[in-house]
Parts: C-alpha cells; structure tokens; sequence
C-alpha cells in the first residue's frame, strides 16, 4: 500500500491558557493542503524487525523517535501486527510548521488500520493518534478543522476556499516549538474561532492571526523577509504557520511566477490550488 501524507497550515492560531500537565491549549484553523510526502508499506515475514527506508530530505534524529514506527508500536500494543518495512520518501519541510512528521504518523495508522483489516473506527484512530503528537488527530479525517485544546478537540468546519491559490515559502530556518511558546503570552480573552466558519481569505483581517508570528519573526528576520514578500505580490492573505517557519499566502489568482523564482537558492518554496 502506498499513501500521500500531506502537509497542513494554521489559520489564526492562538494559544490559551496553560494546562495542568504543562502544555498550552491552542485555538486554531487547520487546513490540509495538497503538499505531500509518499509513504509505502511493505508487508514482512514474521519474525523480521520494523524498519523505516528514508529517501529525499534528510531526517534528523534515529529511528526509535520516528512517528511512523511509534504509529505500529502503538497500534502493537491491542492487535498482533506483522513485521512492516516502511519507505519515506520525505518532501515536506521539517520544524516547519507544516506538520509532515506528524501527517507520516497520522498516515502510517490509517495505512495499517486499511491494509490489515483492523477495523478501528475513526474516533478510537483519533484518540491514537492523540498519544503520538499533538498535531497527528487532525490528520486522521484531514479535513478542514476547527481544533482546539492540546490538538485533540476536532471540529469540521466549512470554509471557501474552492479555485484559491496557495504559495508557500520555508526560508531554511528550523523554530523548536518549546522555544516558540515561551515567547508568547498566552490569552483566553478573545473570541472562538468558529465565528470564522462559512469564511474565504478575502475575510480574514488582522484579528484573525498566527500568536507566534510577530515574536518569531523578531528573532528570526528571514520569516518577516519572506512574509512580506507574499504581501508584496498580492497575497490576498499571508500569515506564518505553526510555531514557523513556514510562511503561507493565498491568491486569488496564479501567484506572479517570480513570487517563487526569485527566492534565495536555500529557501524551499510550494504552491497548489485548492479544488473550485
């Protein structure tokens, strides 16, 4: 079986209060966009060792921190699972903001649920999913989302995005998230996000934010650099995804063609259309 874990972006991301167990909770759009890595499983003989085989972008870290092998430990721990040999073949930044690692999770649980005829429904992946990552249940459904809480709380939302266009630009810089927190104050005193369902970009306005983006950016101008020339080619909206730092602008139109070509050689850059 072979699958196509896709990147997200947040809209409006907002951090709230800070939980008992030390965590923040987080108020946000999550929109999955058509940015993909390519993730094959291969079916071993028993007896045999899970592996992963990487290919394209470099991933740091060993394996026993690798989602997808955490996604078939933990779904090892109520079902006998064979052996899997996995092949990544990774396209999606990482410590983007875009949530690669957490989609490749995310898909590696729905891949074995399908493949070996597990029969889990959807809530019960979701609250698997839960115990990989914070981001990895919204991937489950992949679909647009209100989210809230630490990622676990999913609600479908509608949005117009239909015949938009969509650039992205990661300038080589990696933000850790924990970093990233601390440099926000977190605030409950603002109004739920829902209010945005049924909405288009040419909506969205100043209150409809990323709480990270002004504090990341100050740390890491290159972020500012590359958001403001997203504005500067007629984005319709822009904004930073994540805790960075990946910067997002949608268009009514193809994006002008040297929005990308022109940017510096190191900085990765994407752009997609969302179905009319």
């Amino acid at each position: 079986m072979v699958v196509f874990p896709n990147a997200k972006v947040n809209v409006g991301l907002q951090v709230r209060r800070r939980r008992d167990d030390g965590f923040h909770d987080i108020e946000s759009l999550f929109l999955p966009i058509p940015w993909h890595d390519s993730l094959e499983l291969e079916i071993l003989d028993a007896g045999q060792d899970c592996t992963i085989v990487t290919h394209g972008l470099s991933i740091p870290g060993d394996d026993d921190n690798n989602l997808i092998l955490k996604a078939h430990a933990l779904l090892s721990e109520s079902h006998d699972l064979p052996p899997v040999r996995f092949h990544l073949a990774k396209a999606i930044p990482m410590g983007a903001g875009l949530g690669g690692g957490s989609a490749d999770g995310a898909f590696a649980l729905v891949a074995l649920n399908r493949l070996l005829g597990l029969g889990i429904e959807t809530p019960q992946l979701e609250g698997l999913a839960a115990r990989l990552g914070s981001d990895c249940p919204f991937f489950i459904r992949n679909a647009y989302a209100h989210v809230s809480g630490r990622g676990e709380h999913i609600k479908p939302v509608e949005l117009q995005l239909g015949g938009w266009w969509i650039a992205l630009i990661h300038p080589n810089v990696h933000v850790p998230t924990a970093a990233a927190f601390s440099w926000v104050t977190p605030d409950d005193a603002r109004p739920n996000l829902l209010k945005w369902t049924g909405s288009s970009p040419s909506e969205w306005d100043d209150t409809l934010r990323n709480d990270f983006t002004l504090p990341v950016s100050e740390r890491h101008p290159v972020i500012g650099e590359a958001l403001q020339r997203l504005k500067d080619h007629g984005a319709t909206f822009a904004d930073m995804s994540g805790s960075g730092s990946t910067v997002f602008g949608f268009f009514h139109e193809a994006p002008p063609a040297e929005l990308l070509q022109g940017c510096p050689v190191d900085w990765t850059t994407w752009q997609g259309r969302f179905p009319a």
